[in-house]
């Protein structure tokens, strides 16, 4: 490949990247318009409907990926603490990692595969069945009726998750540690909470984080299945793009939350 055509594909990159995140930023205008309008422009019964199922039936997929996260965090805490008989700070050292980013940004990955791919695929399957222009031909505007009840849903659905799986992977690092090292939950939490090391300002980040990774979610998979074209094979292409623009999203966002509030 010649230096030219290097050159010309990366700018064309580039200009695809900028016009996604511009067609973005005009759909979260759009949103705040709606959620802030005069009355509210927002279906709240297709809210509850999202809520139930974004929410409610991702809570088993959660319990179960956090619980395995704080057995893995005591695993790799466990030689330093044999090594150091540091016991005491094993409650810190698996508590303040989970806390402050692997509970937020694997609850976040996991709502994305499962909550911000369905999303896509059903507002994609609307689009090239030609249901949203029926909506419009019938005065439904499609943002109020379909977007933000689905944009706030994910917002609210990341925060809760992020909550449990934070009680979650406490629990299961707490046991982990009293079958691998012996060590009882009590101490587990004492030297969770003890000393100061760990304050409200490590749970508040990462509760932060879930907000800002479930906005970036909630607009990639509005987004992308909006603008979705050429029938079921272009469905399949918004939901692969979302997948990746929410990943990669995802950690570009922790990197910069962590940067400001760190």
């Amino acid at each position: 490949m010649s230096l030219g055509a290097l050159a010309q594909g990366t700018g064309a990159a580039l200009v695809g990247v900028a016009r996604t995140v511009g067609a973005m930023g005009v759909l979260l205008g759009r949103v705040v318009a709606r959620m802030f309008a005069v009355p509210p422009q927002l279906d709240y019964i297709e809210l509850r409907r999202n809520l139930h199922k974004m929410a409610v039936k991702s809570l088993p997929i959660v319990i179960v990926t956090a619980l395995f996260t704080g057995a893995i965090m005591v695993i790799q805490a466990a030689p330093i603490v044999k090594r150091y008989g540091a016991e005491g700070l094993l409650g810190w050292g698996a508590g303040f990692g989970t806390l402050r980013e692997i509970a937020p940004l694997l609850t976040a990955l996991m709502i994305s595969g499962r909550v911000g791919a369905n999303n896509t695929a059903e507002l994609g399957t609307m689009v090239v069945t030609e249901q949203i222009d029926a909506l419009r031909a019938l005065a439904i505007d499609p943002i109020g009726f379909l977007v933000l009840p689905r944009f706030i849903a994910i917002i609210v659905t990341l925060f809760t998750m992020t909550l449990y799986a934070d009680a979650l992977a406490l629990f299961g690092a707490a046991w982990s540690g009293l079958a691998l090292l012996q060590i009882e939950p009590r101490s587990f939490y004492n030297g969770l909470t003890g000393g100061g090391l760990l304050n409200f300002g490590d749970v508040a980040e990462g509760l932060a984080k879930s907000v800002v990774f479930g906005l970036v979610i909630a607009l990639s998979s509005c987004h992308f299945g909006l603008s979705t074209t050429g029938g079921a094979p272009g469905v399949g292409r918004s939901v692969s793009a979302t997948v990746v623009a929410s990943a990669a999203g995802v950690f570009i966002l922790d990197y910069l939350v962590s940067f400001i509030l760190g």
